[in-house]
């Protein structure tokens, strides 16, 4: 990726390049968003814009820009292609219903996508209307924020404007569009794209622009390629510990929704789980559980081979080597994942060192949660290590007293273990039913104060209060009552 040419900032504060545009034709398509007939401004990310260097003040009452009616100084909007593997099946993707406007350099000397999600038809809609309605725009905006809060690698969410139209899924539904923030838009589906074409120089292209981009350190080893694609696994494997460790659910995690950047992208059919389950499902087309909140682990590393196989004209000039090469990588994420896993668990254990029988205690734990279909987060917020338990749950009162003994076996305090669990089990989540009614109050009465409220809380999850307490309360639906759509 070359070094940009210098760029003056326009008023509003945008300073955008196109580095992505530089690529082969093959990955993208040049074309400009569709107008829409009224936008209006919904809601707008203040803080975020203002770290992005963009004059907040300015841009909040803009929201012919967030719709795509007008576009900000030195856009150059194009629709990214790619491919995915989409519930295990391969097939040609791209970007149906986005456009990026460009790359954002902030006064810190980063880069980030702008792209409008919703802003009309591109050559990869497939028949689609490339058009969002309301209530999934402001689901992502809603869950992103508050997976940022809770400090785990995500895509952002700038500003959600309304369209004054109408989209038809299964009913009518307002339609608005999204801007996304995201470190890039380059997903393992991306790779897949070039490799299904043959293109082994956009491939390489490929290759190079994201080291570049995300990998600057790899670039010069022995073995950029390999080094990348580990490296690749190595973020991922991190990411999806992480939301075990919260109980998010990502719910489409189709290789098209992988970024190589290591952040959650593309927040559809997601949801934080209530009480423990590992079969866990909630999107609606999701019917056979291959996306449940147990499986995963074991679908990350399936979408990373998918990502292996693409890169394999890189890794080695005889395919046979490659494919061991791969082989040998791949079969490393299980390992790298349960390092990961057993991290972020230790630390909502208050555990500060390791030992062997650290997973068998966290197994018996969450064993004894599933039995108990106990809450996931309320259960980890509420554990003590000084208080008795009530000796009427024999199973838990045994589990209990070998937690406070393996926590006698650390040099801590109890003020210091108390401390490590209340920075990693938070007190606040987005509650499915809270998001919900924060959705329905916004589409069907134009009340947005019950998502601001619950923005509020989310962003400051790990603290406690009275403010706090009616976010914390689950919905007391039975398993499986709750469901989720996809947007499109």
């Amino acid at each position: 990726m070359s070094a940009p040419a210098p760029i003056t900032p326009s008023p509003s504060g945008w300073n955008l390049d196109h580095s992505y545009a530089r690529l082969p034709e093959m990955l993208h398509e040049h074309l400009e968003p569709t107008p829409v007939r009224e936008p209006r401004m919904v809601v707008f990310n203040h803080v975020l814009a203002q770290s992005l260097g963009l004059n907040a003040a300015a841009l909040a009452e803009r929201a012919a820009i967030f719709a795509g009616n007008e576009l900000p100084e030195g856009a150059a909007p194009l629709a990214q292609a790619y491919a995915g593997h989409q519930y295990g099946h391969f097939t040609g993707l791209g970007d149906g219903r986005a456009i990026l406007l460009g790359e954002q350099l902030t006064p810190t000397e980063e880069r980030y996508d702008v792209q409008l999600k919703g802003s009309g038809p591109t050559p990869f809609s497939r028949r689609g209307d490339g058009r969002a309605a309301l209530g999934p725009m402001l689901r992502e905006y809603i869950i992103s924020e508050a997976m940022y809060a809770l400090g785990i690698p995500t895509t952002r969410s700038l500003a959600v404007v309304t369209t004054g139209e109408k989209v038809f899924r299964q009913e009518s539904l307002p339609g608005a569009v999204l801007t996304r923030i995201a470190a890039s838009h380059i997903r393992v589906g991306t790779f897949e794209w070039a490799a299904a074409h043959g293109d082994r120089v956009a491939l390489q292209a490929l290759a190079d622009y994201t080291l570049q981009r995300h990998y600057p350190e790899l670039a010069a080893t022995e073995a950029p390629y390999l080094a990348l694609l580990e490296s690749v696994m190595e973020r991922q494997a991190r990411l999806i510990a992480q939301w075990q460790c919260v109980g998010f659910i990502h719910g489409v995690m189709n290789t098209d929704n992988v970024a190589l950047s290591g952040e959650t992208i593309d927040y559809g059919p997601c949801a934080f789980m209530d009480a423990f389950d590992p079969a866990t499902v909630f999107s609606s087309i999701d019917r056979n559980g291959r996306y449940a909140y147990g499986n995963q682990p074991q679908i990350a590393q399936w979408n990373l081979a998918r990502l292996a196989e693409a890169l394999l004209p890189l890794l080695h000039a005889e395919e046979k080597q490659a494919v061991e090469i791969a082989n040998a990588s791949i079969e490393g994420f299980k390992t790298t994942f349960e390092r990961h896993w057993l991290a972020g668990m230790r630390a909502k254990l208050g555990l500060f060192n390791e030992e062997a029988e650290d997973r068998a205690l966290i197994e018996s734990l969450l064993t004894w949660m599933r039995d108990q279909k106990a809450d996931f987060t309320n259960t980890f917020r509420s554990l003590n290590p000084v208080e008795a338990v009530p000796p009427n749950d024999p199973a838990f009162a045994t589990w209990h007293e070998k937690w406070q003994a393996r926590l006698k076996r650390q040099p801590q305090s109890v003020d210091e273990v108390q401390q490590r669990m209340r920075a990693h089990n938070p007190a606040v989540i987005p509650r499915n039913h809270k998001v919900e009614e924060a959705l329905a109050a916004a589409q069907e009465r134009g009340d947005l104060g019950v998502m601001q409220r619950l923005l509020e809380v989310l962003a400051k999850p790990y603290e406690e209060g009275a403010q706090q307490t009616e976010y914390r309360m689950p919905s007391g639906l039975a398993p499986g009552a709750y469901q989720t759509f996809c947007g499109t």
